[in-house]
């Protein structure tokens, strides 16, 4: 049950783009096609789900003070942790260098048209954010910062995904020409994170 409560606020409640609008950028560039959306979505999922909890551990271990008393006692006294920042974005590069290299062995067609845009996942303020999330909120388990990057992910799939879905219908819609592209964009992405508001009224 906690585990559940844990994913459910981390994809409703506590939705990266509708919450906190973090990763914008890849959100509004790739959300143009569903097809594009969909494979970008499940590669920051996994991202996510493999950079939490790999940072989790890596700020339990390494870097807390006393984290190294595994190693010695002489190290009890050790803090890491100004250190926390470089870390976790050098654990991100790492996992999405190897994303990035999987879909273009496997998939050289998404790997073009997601472009710039799939390493720049390194740099994605969603990624970051939630390694940092997990360190405010002080997650007891590995399972827990487990749950939360995954939720995390599919709350920015979803996101992407329902954006991409809206805008490829509302080609057919007669959109004032002020107001085509980005600008009908981000009303829309307004509406929808007033609309993730209402989640906030779920009881976990």
């Amino acid at each position: 049950m906690e585990y559940a409560n844990i994913f459910i606020k981390a994809v409703f409640i506590e939705n990266m783009i509708f919450a906190y609008f973090l990763g914008m950028c890849s959100y509004l560039a790739i959300s143009k096609s569903v097809t594009n959306a969909v494979g970008l979505g499940c590669a920051v999922i996994f991202v996510l789900g493999v950079s939490v909890p790999v940072c989790y551990l890596l700020e339990n271990h390494v870097l807390k003070a006393g984290a190294l008393t595994w190693l010695s006692a002489d190290f009890a006294n050790v803090d890491l942790s100004f250190l926390s920042f470089i870390m976790f974005i050098a654990v991100i590069a790492a996992i999405v260098q190897l994303v990035e290299m999987v879909i273009e062995k496997f998939a050289p067609a998404l790997y073009g048209a997601l472009g710039i845009f799939l390493p720049l996942i390194a740099v994605n303020c969603a990624i970051l954010g939630g390694a940092l999330f997990m360190q405010e909120r002080e997650y007891s388990t590995l399972g827990q910062a487990t749950v939360f990057g995954l939720g995390s992910g599919v709350g920015w799939f979803l996101a992407i995904i329902a954006i991409a879905a809206i805008r490829e219908k509302i080609r057919y819609s007669n959109v004032p020409a002020p107001l085509r592209g980005l600008g009908i964009t981000f009303i829309i992405t307004g509406l929808m994170g007033i609309a993730f508001m209402s989640f906030m009224g779920i009881a976990l």
